[in-house]
């Protein structure tokens, strides 16, 4: 077994009744046994690639007569639909164990497998929140010309429990796409080029090694810095190897010598991101609140100041307890711009505008400088401490 300065690797024994987590480790063995020897509610997210049970009977080839490298490992043969269904139940119980009151999994599986997963989650109580489509840019034929190219796998997202408040970075995925809701529908290119890992022979060490990219977006989606990630089907260490790289904690689990050896290599090589540039978009609603008297009670707006409209239209007198007046409407911020613009209801942050070298500017940009003056003295406070 390789060894490894960044990753931990626990070999034969389970780490039952340990207070802290083996996080950045590689547990070895069976991943329902070493997931019952963790601690309860102590996971943030599980990331699974469980067996899909192919159930293929002969190996597949192209027609050319060529040998097509697939999934014909044991770890993917059950003697029955109900052999992989008691396989399932169990390892999803102990998944489900060790989440969160708030925590949630992702499970990914093909047409053969992801049907059953979806029913044993809802049997265990997981609540489902999307399902995902990963649509790959670059699928395998379908050599025999007997049925569509399959060309996406699906992916679950669900929360431990309806009543889970679970981490979505709804801002951040935003962001990603372009300032566009993200939809639930992913196209990623299968695992190809340097990235695909393989052995001497020129071999994929795993067959179905997943893209980067695609972990990438479900922890950038659904974990925050700091965050435990378990993956029970740990493989080549792909979990790993994105979690190191966004400041996150890992627990891998792998029975197969040679996957783990393969993974060690690899997550060594993972240099993490400065801390600066994993911060994300915060959601509006997770912001200090400001009111808008408390830019008064600050000094950075003065009773008296006139505020105007984008093209000068409305002019209204700022008050000292807050309020505004515009001609016979008094009120606040919000409602003045409202009841001026006839309108049922007006964000009067981005309605307003004062006067800043010569220019109009939003009052918006005062409550982002008071909400950057609080964090500062919030960050104070905590190294003073």
């Amino acid at each position: 077994m390789l060894r490894n300065k960044s990753v931990k690797v626990v070999e034969k024994q389970l780490i039952k009744n340990e207070q802290k987590l083996p996080i950045d480790t590689i547990l070895i063995g069976d991943c329902i046994e070493q997931m019952n020897a963790l601690p309860e509610n102590s996971i943030d997210l599980v990331f699974a690639d469980p067996p899909y049970n192919l159930q293929l009977e002969s190996g597949l080839t192209r027609p050319d007569q060529s040998k097509v490298d697939a999934v014909d490992d044991d770890w993917d043969k059950f003697d029955s639909f109900a052999h992989y269904d008691n396989f399932t139940n169990a390892w999803l119980k102990a998944a489900r164990r060790i989440l969160k009151p708030n925590g949630a999994i992702w499970v990914i599986g093909s047409y053969h497998n992801i049907f059953r997963v979806g029913t044993a989650l809802q049997n265990h109580g997981f609540w489902m929140l999307n399902d995902v489509i990963w649509r790959k840019s670059n699928p395998m034929p379908n050599f025999r010309g007997t049925r569509f190219t399959n060309a996406h796998e699906t992916l679950i997202w669900a929360s431990k429990s309806q009543k889970s408040k679970v981490t979505f970075n709804y801002e951040a995925m935003k962001q990603a796409n372009d300032d566009v809701q993200m939809r639930s529908d992913w196209l990623f290119p299968i695992c190809t080029g340097g990235e695909r890992l393989k052995d001497e022979n020129n071999d994929k060490i795993h067959p179905t090694q997943k893209p980067e990219a695609l972990l990438y977006r479900i922890l950038n989606a659904s974990t925050n810095v700091g965050d435990v990630v378990l993956d029970p089907f740990f493989g080549t260490g792909t979990t790993g190897a994105v979690a190191k790289k966004m400041g996150r904690n890992f627990i891998g689990i792998e029975r197969e010598t040679h996957y783990i050896n393969a993974a060690l290599k690899r997550i060594a090589k993972i240099k993490p991101m400065q801390a600066d540039a994993l911060e994300t978009m915060r959601p509006k609603r997770k912001e200090a609140r400001v009111a808008f008297g408390s830019l008064i009670e600050q000094g950075l707006i003065m009773p008296g100041t006139y505020l105007f409209d984008a093209k000068k239209k409305h002019k209204a007198l700022v008050r000292a307890d807050g309020s505004l007046i515009c001609n016979k409407h008094v009120g606040s911020i919000h409602k003045v711009g409202a009841l001026v613009q006839d309108a049922a209801a007006c964000n009067g942050w981005t309605y307003w505008h004062f006067e800043k070298n010569g220019k109009l500017a939003l009052i918006d940009e005062l409550r982002f400088e008071m909400r950057a003056s609080m964090q500062e003295e919030i960050a104070t406070i905590k190294i003073s401490a």
